[in-house]
């Protein structure tokens, strides 16, 4: 029994220590007082959603030009606001679209950050650790793998569609199996995916076997996770390779006005791609957005950006709801901090970590609700501050993870999946 016990990771010993006691003795092990195992059990939501979609504004979306404008007030320059089709609830005029889909939407408009840099916010807002040079801390996609399992076996549980090098939600200190997939270009398709014309099976599988008989004697010896997991990869891959789910990267598989739906720009291409892996059971998928940072001319760039978005996310919830898929997944609008509400002699806005807006859709959420608030010029938090660590505690609670199993690093330090933050559960609807 003692074997057994020590076996167990922290969050097991506990369970099994609180139920031993309750059988033998009939009260809870911790403090004798069922209110405080209550306090300390693992906060799991009844119906989680399966999936993910974390769309990521690089470089600082503007909580004005999107979804806290401040109508009549000076800090607003040249943007208007339109009403939503959910009462008293008003969006930047960018969002003509998303004004129809409110209703679908948790919008968070009291987010606050300490990193006010891009790589710092960035990473921070990815993974809900400071950057350190000693470690890479999992992000929410890693995590979901991590403790959840792949959907479908034939594809990759992670994939990450954007240009951006620096991928701060990548699987950190976890095995490399739960590193995602990156595409760069969701119009190629998944490059290299398809045997040589002059190979046919019988030769394709035929090297396969000679490769492995030359591999084994070495990953017999050198039995470590980088060895595995490249040797994973490789069986993965040819999996896919046979695999009809390998249609999933293709959008010329989609038909002229569901191209026409999302927009003809890369962000807009990313998000058809997004949904068309979701619909065949990939766990999580990001799609980058850049070109956010308007320290000049943020009423040209913005608005661009704000365009893209709004056509492409919109689609995105309508593509989703219509294919009775938007209650499954979570959708994440978020960046690395918001931009300043002061305009600058720029006509720009410089980065604001002290209050900015994000979004949660599908999933369950409670539509139509807002969180949080700022003043009338939007420079001060007034109401439900929310610290990113929260924020993504709240998406973990809404994908069904335990918010306080520990995970250990290599170097044996203690994390979890949204660190210390507090998960606002009343965004769901259960």
């Amino acid at each position: 029994m003692k074997n057994r016990l020590n076996k167990m990771d922290e969050l097991s010993r506990r369970r099994f220590m609180a139920t031993t006691a309750k059988t033998l003795l009939g009260v809870s092990a911790f403090g004798m007082n069922a209110a405080a195992w209550a306090a300390t059990a693992p906060l799991m939501r009844k119906k989680p959603a399966k999936r993910l979609i974390y769309l990521f504004m690089n470089g600082g979306m503007s909580q004005l030009e999107t979804l806290d404008p401040k109508p009549g007030h000076k800090n607003m320059g040249p943007t208007k606001t339109i009403n939503t089709n959910v009462d008293g609830l008003q969006f930047a005029h960018h969002f003509k679209n998303l004004s129809q889909h409110a209703d679908k939407m948790a919008v968070i408009r009291s987010l606050y950050t300490t990193a006010g840099v891009h790589f710092n916010g960035d990473y921070l807002m990815h993974t809900s650790y400071d950057a350190r040079n000693t470690i890479r801390h999992p992000g929410m996609g890693a995590w979901a793998l991590r403790l959840k399992g792949t959907l479908n076996p034939n594809l990759p549980g992670s994939v990450f569609i954007g240009s951006n090098s620096r991928i701060h939600g990548g699987g950190g200190f976890f095995e490399p199996e739960f590193e995602p997939l990156v595409i760069n270009d969701p119009e190629s398709g998944l490059q290299f995916s398809q045997r040589r014309p002059d190979m046919n099976e019988k030769l394709f599988n035929d090297g396969l076997q000679l490769m492995n008989e030359l591999d084994r004697k070495f990953t017999k010896k050198y039995n470590h996770k980088n060895v595995r997991a490249h040797s994973e990869m490789y069986e993965q891959a040819t999996r896919l390779m046979s695999s009809k789910d390998l249609e999933a990267f293709d959008l010329k598989k989609e038909p002229k006005e569901k191209l026409t739906a999302y927009g003809d720009s890369y962000f807009g291409r990313g998000c058809l791609l997004a949904r068309r892996l979701i619909e065949r059971d990939v766990r999580a998928v990001e799609v980058n957005h850049g070109g956010w940072d308007t320290h000049i001319d943020n009423f040209v760039y913005q608005p661009e950006r704000a365009a893209e978005l709004d056509m492409a996310l919109s689609a995105l919830l309508t593509d989703l709801e219509e294919r009775k898929l938007l209650d499954e997944t979570l959708i994440v609008l978020t960046t690395e901090f918001g931009r300043t509400p002061q305009i600058n002699q720029n006509f720009g806005r410089d980065h604001y970590p002290q209050a900015f807006s994000v979004a949660l859709m599908g999933g369950g959420i409670k539509g139509g609700t807002v969180y949080g608030a700022t003043s009338p010029s939007g420079e001060q938090i007034i109401e439900n501050k929310m610290k990113v660590k929260s924020f993504n505690a709240t998406i973990a609670y809404g994908l069904g993870l335990p918010l306080d199993q520990v995970i250990m690093s290599p170097s044996l330090r203690p994390f979890k999946v949204g660190n210390k933050g507090k998960a606002v559960t009343a965004l769901f609807n259960s």
